[in-house]
């Protein structure tokens, strides 16, 4: 058996793997592009309905909102995406509906709002956030006694 009938199936299964990479490789960049339409799409939708709710669209605002909305099942189905909501978020920035947009606490721990004026909720101290380094927690000072090395 020659050196050729040899590396020929190896040369086959890394033209293979090659083709296959650049396959896959294409069809993410095809992904992120299509991700990115979306996103300008979604805005434009928004920047419109925006306008329109704030008292400042024109008169051929809600058909552009309207024409908005076809381009962006258009590119839907173009794509195999969805772009709407599946579920009402659970929890973060958004978990307090419009109670939060207006200052008001949203749920802390166990989905209860915490009473006005009460402490924050969060850490097991009742603090909203952690100390920042060196404030006195672990027994460290700052700034450093004199005569002593910090370490670090």
């Amino acid at each position: 058996m020659g050196i050729m009938d040899r590396v020929k199936p190896l040369a086959n299964q890394v033209s293979q793997k090659t083709q296959e990479a650049a396959r896959e490789g294409k069809a993410r960049l095809d992904q992120a592009q299509a991700n990115r339409q979306a996103d300008v799409l979604l805005r434009n939708l928004g920047a419109l309905v925006y306008a329109e709710r704030t008292g400042r669209g024109t008169a051929d605002t809600q058909a552009e909102i309207n024409k908005q909305i076809a381009d962006i099942q258009a590119h839907e189905a173009a794509n195999g995406i969805v772009l709407a909501p599946q579920h009402k978020p659970s929890g973060g920035w958004m978990a307090g509906g419009q109670g939060a947009a207006a200052g008001q606490a949203g749920p802390g721990p166990g989905g209860t709002v915490p009473e006005q004026g009460g402490p924050p909720q969060g850490t097991p101290d009742g603090s909203a956030y952690p100390p920042p380094p060196g404030s006195g927690s672990a027994g460290s000072t700052f700034p450093p006694e004199s005569g002593t090395t910090p370490s670090f």
